[in-house]
């Protein structure tokens, strides 16, 4: 079964956005843990949650994704941005707690010219200083397009990230498709080599979700634009080849193509259920 979703928004609750992803027929999705531009996180409301989880049982969801704001620099070279982005972290964990057993997605961050090495250290000082032994939530290292200082373009940097981590089993890596073509791997053409690739560095035990993306720009341009599943430089043929890799047919598929109304992720969904073959 393809397991599938997009991006919702939370602005009206946990169950409003359950809702929506069964509007689209999703059995998944990803929603921002606070402000994506800001730092402010609404009150949890704990009736509001139970009645989700309740709603995503019934209805046969599989694992949800939480994604950090894009404010969260782990490896900035400003102290006050390093220490708000530790302090939203380990307070966005706390608030996972609410919803068991599910994943929370981060950029690793841009060191802005201290270097790589310096940026890697400063990302694992994070993830040390805010994981602990009884969390239940697994926190994902998003791969990226490479644009600028942004570390975890490469599965190398990923690795040596999880290498510093002291709880290395909570935590996973978040593969987006238009990002590590833009980072440089050929997924159109050389699939199975990329994924042999990811499993010689990091492990393909590690891939716990995938962001379905298409991309405005071709491979290896580090831009990260989104585009509309088939409208971009993956083409439908090569996004229905990823979703029917048996190795990755196990995982989740989480859409964050540019669309205005939920319709359009519905017609995604439909397109992509259309072209996916059952094991």
């Amino acid at each position: 079964m393809l397991h599938i979703g997009c991006h919702l928004s939370a602005s009206k609750g946990y169950l409003a956005m359950g809702k929506d992803a069964l509007k689209i027929h999703a059995d998944t999705l990803q929603f921002f843990t606070r402000n994506p531009r800001g730092g402010k996180a609404k009150e949890i409301k704990e009736q509001d949650v139970e009645a989700f989880l309740q709603l995503a049982q019934q209805n046969q969801f599989t694992t949800i994704l939480a994604h950090a704001p894009y404010t969260m620099n782990a490896c900035s070279g400003d102290t006050s941005v390093r220490q708000f982005s530790r302090e939203m972290m380990a307070d966005d964990l706390k608030r996972m707690e609410y919803l068991p057993g599910n994943y929370y997605n981060f950029h690793p961050g841009s060191h802005v010219g201290q270097g790589m090495d310096v940026g890697i250290a400063q990302i694992t000082e994070q993830l040390n200083a805010v994981l602990w032994p009884e969390q239940r939530t697994t926190v994902l290292l998003e791969t990226m397009a490479g644009k600028g200082s942004e570390v975890g373009s490469r599965f190398e940097e990923l690795r040596r990230i999880i290498d510093g981590v002291e709880l290395q089993d909570k935590m996973g890596v978040c593969l987006d498709t238009c990002h590590v073509y833009d980072a440089g791997y050929d997924i159109v053409e050389h699939l199975d080599d990329v994924l042999d690739e990811f499993d010689q560095i990091i492990g393909l035990q590690r891939l716990k979700a995938i962001h379905l993306n298409d991309s405005l720009n071709p491979m290896g341009s580090h831009k990260d634009r989104h585009a509309r599943i088939g409208e971009g430089h993956l083409g439908l043929e090569a996004i229905c080849r990823i979703i029917n890799r048996s190795k990755l047919q196990s995982l989740f598929f989480i859409l964050e193509t540019p669309h205005e109304k939920l319709e359009g992720y519905g017609e995604e969904i439909a397109l992509l259920r259309g072209c996916y073959q059952e094991a």
